[in-house]
């Protein structure tokens, strides 16, 4: 199964080390819920409002960072998706500072809470409650096991299957969310944090130092700016118009990051941690995620989404490999358990508990969702098995419902007398509008000439970060149109004096 008799050694360190980590998890937890009082429930979705600032910081920055970041990234081979982290400190700023106080205010366990207290009617919570379970079973979970179980198989040089390997990710990693709840994940997340963090940047050093800290000869410029062109990933306008929006959206009303957020015991914790995590993510993040992608393209070419893989296992020695190999599967198990406890808790929550039983054992329920979305994270791997770049893909299918939830937030925070109707109305036609511009205006086509249609237009600036924009500010538009001509309601805008007089009653009653 295994090439070299030095996989001995890698698998001995590696599964050591996962042991290691698994226990002082189960003892952290084991000790925190035996001081806790909180309902199960609680313990479950917000780890019964216990963690400190130290361990709500690692489960942010570890629920982010996985194989689909290291690999993915470093699988651009161009210094240009630093972008991505560097432009995610205003997001979790914003999340400090503007969202968590409003969500800890109005008393959230979902996001989705808040949305059906500010609008009229409780459809659009069931909507986007529907859209990120969606999102997390058909995009995140199997995403995050596929790339993780791509890296493994480079690392150890193993001819296990990329499928029976992500297996093994998604029945541990969702034993951790079934087991433990989101303290188990929190607690994991932020021990193999400081260990992947550490390790990341030796990787960085050695990397630089295999090519005596040359990254310039023999590397296209192209792959060295950090100004993009039209064709590039990230063309550095986009920098002004959606990239922005997408961080808000991923940072600050993500069901799956903000929970972390909103297990601390006060607003005053959760920012420290918030703002911790927004300087690991601009200090440290950066260069672990394009560097050794830069360095592998010098040392191996174009190799695309192997190219992390094939880096570590060339510039670490055989036990330090495993030791770094047991800190990603941390990191693919940590993400994949925050995503699926995110999963079983909007399920539980807006869903089971709101229509089927308010009754409901959350921990039988907890086990039987997990499972669930186990067996379907897993049976969907093969779908990105094709993918020419995981992380461009990811960032193209997060865009069918980040600008359009964005879109329902932005209008449920700055406009009052909204109908819920009318915000699922906008959140429809954002979504069916990027799918459109995506899957078909962005498709080359033989109808013009073999290229996409914008560029058929001479349109050739346009990507599809600009789209976002377009659909974010036209789906708020289209949801104050149809509250007015549909439902008969005019949209108070919230700042104004009959704004603050109706958010004054509010708060009375």
């Amino acid at each position: 199964m295994f090439e070299t008799s030095s996989s001995t050694i890698q698998l001995t360190v590696f599964f050591g080390l996962m042991i290691f980590v698994a226990y002082l998890t189960w003892r952290k937890v084991h000790a925190a819920k035996a001081a806790s009082k909180g309902s199960a429930d609680k313990e479950i979705f917000l780890a019964g409002g216990g963690l400190s600032w130290f361990f709500v910081a690692g489960a942010i920055t570890l629920t982010n960072l996985s194989t689909d970041q290291l690999v993915g990234m470093n699988g651009n081979q161009m210094l240009l998706l630093a972008w991505w982290e560097i432009a995610g400190f205003i997001g979790l700023i914003m999340l400090a500072f503007i969202f968590v106080p409003i969500y800890y205010r109005n008393n959230c366990t979902t996001v989705t809470e808040l949305l059906e207290q500010r609008y009229k009617g409780g459809s659009i919570r069931t909507v986007i409650s529907g859209f990120f379970l969606l999102g997390n079973l058909f995009i995140y979970l199997p995403a995050v096991i596929y790339s993780g179980a791509l890296f493994m198989q480079s690392v150890f040089g193993t001819n296990m299957s990329v499928m029976a390997i992500a297996a093994i990710f998604a029945i541990v990693g969702a034993a951790y969310a079934i087991l433990g709840g989101l303290r188990a994940v929190a607690v994991l997340d932020t021990y193999s944090g400081i260990g992947i963090l550490a390790l990341a940047l030796v990787v960085v050093f050695l990397a630089l130092q295999a090519v005596g800290f040359d990254i310039s000869s023999g590397v296209p410029p192209e792959r060295l700016s950090m100004i993009g062109d039209n064709d590039s990933p990230i063309p550095f306008h986009t920098l002004f118009t959606g990239m922005l929006f997408i961080q808000i959206f991923y940072w600050s009303t993500n069901q799956n990051i903000t929970q972390k957020a909103l297990a601390a015991p006060n607003v005053k914790e959760a920012q420290k941690g918030v703002m911790a995590a927004a300087f690991i993510r601009v200090l440290i993040v950066p260069p672990i995620v394009v560097i050794p992608g830069v360095v592998a393209f010098k040392l191996f070419g174009d190799v695309g989404d192997k190219a992390y893989g094939m880096l570590v296992s060339e510039v670490l020695p055989s036990w330090t490999s495993g030791m770094f190999a047991a800190m990603i599967a941390a990191a693919v198990l940590t993400t994949y358990s925050a995503v699926m406890n995110a999963t079983i808790t909007l399920w539980s929550v807006d869903f089971h508990r709101k229509f089927l039983n308010p009754e409901v054992d959350v921990v039988r329920l907890n086990r039987k969702v997990g499972i669930g979305a186990m067996i379907l994270s897993v049976l969907l791997v093969p779908a990105y098995a094709n993918a020419e770049s995981i992380i461009n893909l990811l960032q193209e299918l997060n865009g069918l419902l980040s600008m359009p939830i964005l879109a329902a937030f932005i209008a449920a925070l700055l406009f009052r007398n909204m109908d819920a109707r009318a915000a699922v109305v906008g959140l429809i036609y954002g979504v069916s509008t990027y799918a459109f511009h995506t899957f078909y205006l962005y498709v080359p086509n033989d109808a013009w000439g073999g290229e996409t249609y914008y560029r058929y237009l001479g349109l050739d600036w346009l990507h599809y970060i600009d789209v976002m924009v377009f659909v974010l500010f036209s789906s708020i538009l289209v949801a104050l149109v149809t509250n007015l001509l549909v439902f008969g309601n005019r949209a108070i805008f919230a700042y104004s004096q009959a704004g603050r007089a109706m958010r004054a009653k509010e708060n009375a009653a």
